[in-house]
């Protein structure tokens, strides 16, 4: 049986565990467990790829390591610690409890320990004590992959006082993380059932996979418009800002800044982690009741139907059979937590790209917005149809789609087609609009006519994705088939978007009213596509 280094280093402290009256023996069974249950699970930031599961949370910490990189500017260079760290910690607190959270709920919000080990002769103090230890381990892991490099730097360049000052920031910061989320978690708990908590989780581990898509495009713009040589001035309210306390202790022993406000945040941040630490341990009991909403089910709410809604489907989708699958559809992207995981952080980022161009033209040089082409980076925003269309024939129920066969199903096409019909209308549409009232911000209405093409090119894209994926039923995969031929389609399937936007271009400047007539062969063609080219599948 594999023995973890980290275990064998508690070891060598078990007389602290024994003194407090803690069955050590026990609980580095405990912790022993968990830790090797954990080395199969997979990280938020590779949760696209699932075949080699063994140390994959080590294998990460690459990633982590990567993006502290940034760190080293504002920990290894400059005096002004305030402003410097106050930045740091910043990025270090929401690093790290984002991913706590998105990856490390299951240690939080663990119910096996109650209902399991609290069957055996096992004291709540030692089964407080694994869990508490379990957090901290990986809280411990985390940071020194993201700030181990800035650290190392900031030895030569700071000095010794600096580094240890950091540690000793650092250790504040964890325990800190620990208890904020473990009291989210409580009033969640309290106000919520565990469905809605489950949600939130969900939607924090799509916010932390599309801050880290996009993440390097607002890094690597930051360095611009960082001055170390800045005054600060701070006001009353700059107190209630968390990263300010962890700064301060750098101002009062480095600066020797001993003003009211230095003062104040330095108190705070090294109080509120102790007094934090003490709350936890009081709540500890409620958490564990509370934990409990978990192992129970909320009732769906059922949608309401309007006759408008009804109305609209039956033109969108001609027979009966369709419009129950694009329903069907609906609500499996909307419940299906695994899907939205893949998929939201690609919309999201589908989203952003689009401005990220604009953004770059504007400082590489003058444009005239209302002459300018550039409205055609919307196209970009198509790049979320391939990968949602691979995503539709997957589910983490997928042992359900037996129930296809059992319904009197004479054409399958109508269950792909109305599940195409729901990702377009359901999550494309929505991002659509809202670009375009953006764009028709920036580039005036001349470009209404041009994003109504776009819309149509989208539609026949989402076909032609469609087609060279293959006929596959919709949920009816584990996502685990996923893999690198998937991967290599999508990109070849860069190939037809970019002829889509080389014929958008052409009609719009070489062509008289070049755009209407592009239009009516893309309505032409999207007729023929959805008409004709889906085949009739058994």
């Amino acid at each position: 049986m594999k023995d973890f280094k980290i275990l064998q280093l508690l070891d060598k402290l078990q007389f602290i565990f024994r003194n407090i009256g803690i069955d050590y023996p026990i609980m580095r069974q405990i912790l022993h467990i968990k830790l090797t249950m954990d080395e199969r699970k997979v990280p938020t930031i590779f949760n696209q790829n699932k075949k080699d599961q063994k140390n994959s949370y080590f294998k990460s910490l690459w990633i982590y390591a990567l993006y502290g990189l940034v760190l080293i500017f504002f920990m290894g260079f400059g005096h002004n610690y305030q402003f410097q760290m106050s930045i740091a910690y910043g990025m270090i607190i929401f690093i790290i409890m984002t991913t706590l959270i998105s990856d490390f709920s299951s240690v939080l919000l663990d119910v096996r320990d109650r209902s399991i080990l609290s069957t055996k002769p096992i004291t709540a103090k030692t089964i407080n004590a694994a869990k508490i230890l379990h957090i901290l381990i990986y809280l411990t892991y985390l940071t020194v992959a993201l700030t181990a490099i800035p650290l190392i730097v900031s030895l030569f360049t700071q000095g010794i006082v600096f580094f240890l000052l950091t540690v000793l920031v650092l250790i504040l910061i964890n325990i800190f993380i620990v208890v904020l989320t473990s009291i989210l978690y409580i009033v969640i708990l309290r106000f919520f059932d565990g469905e809605k908590l489950k949600d939130i989780i969900n939607y924090v581990q799509i916010g932390l996979s599309l801050v880290l898509m996009i993440g390097y495009q607002v890094l690597i713009r930051s360095f611009e418009f960082v001055n170390f040589d800045i005054i600060v001035s701070f006001k009353w309210w700059s107190i209630f800002i968390v990263p300010m306390w962890f700064a301060a202790p750098y101002e009062l022993i480095l600066n020797s800044n001993t003003s009211l406000f230095t003062i104040i945040c330095t108190v705070c941040a090294v109080i509120v982690p102790l007094i934090a630490i003490v709350l936890y341990v009081k709540l500890i009991p409620t958490f564990e009741r509370n934990l409990q909403k978990l192992l129970s089910t909320s009732k769906a709410k059922r949608e309401k139907r309007s006759r408008l809604k009804d109305f609209l489907l039956t033109l969108l989708c001609r027979t009966s059979e369709e419009r129950t699958f694009y329903r069907f559809a609906s609500l499996m992207m909307k419940q299906e937590r695994d899907f939205k995981l893949k998929v939201y952080p690609a919309l999201g980022f589908s989203f952003i790209i689009p401005f990220i161009f604009i953004f770059n033209s504007i400082r590489d040089e003058n444009v005239d917005f209302s002459t300018s082409l550039s409205y055609l980076t919307i196209y970009f925003s198509m790049l979320i149809i391939p990968s949602a269309v691979v995503m539709l024939g997957h589910s983490a129920k997928y042992k359900a789609a037996w129930i296809y066969k059992v319904f009197p199903i004479q054409d399958y096409t109508y269950l792909q087609k109305g599940s195409l019909k729901a990702f377009l209308l359901k999550l494309y549409t929505p991002l659509y609009i809202v670009l375009s009232i953006s764009f028709c911000f920036i580039y005036g209405q001349r470009i209404i006519l041009d994003l109504l093409t776009v819309l149509i090119a989208s539609c026949l894209y989402t076909v032609i994705c469609y087609i060279s994926f293959g006929n596959k039923m919709p949920f009816s995969k584990p996502f685990d088939e996923v893999g690198d031929s998937h991967t290599w389609k999508t990109l070849l399937l860069l190939i037809p978007l970019a002829i889509l936007v080389g014929l958008h271009y052409f009609f719009a400047t070489r062509i008289a009213y070049g755009i209407v007539l592009y239009l009516v062969i893309l309505v032409i063609m999207n007729f023929i596509a959805w008409s004709i080219l889906f085949r009739r599948v058994k």
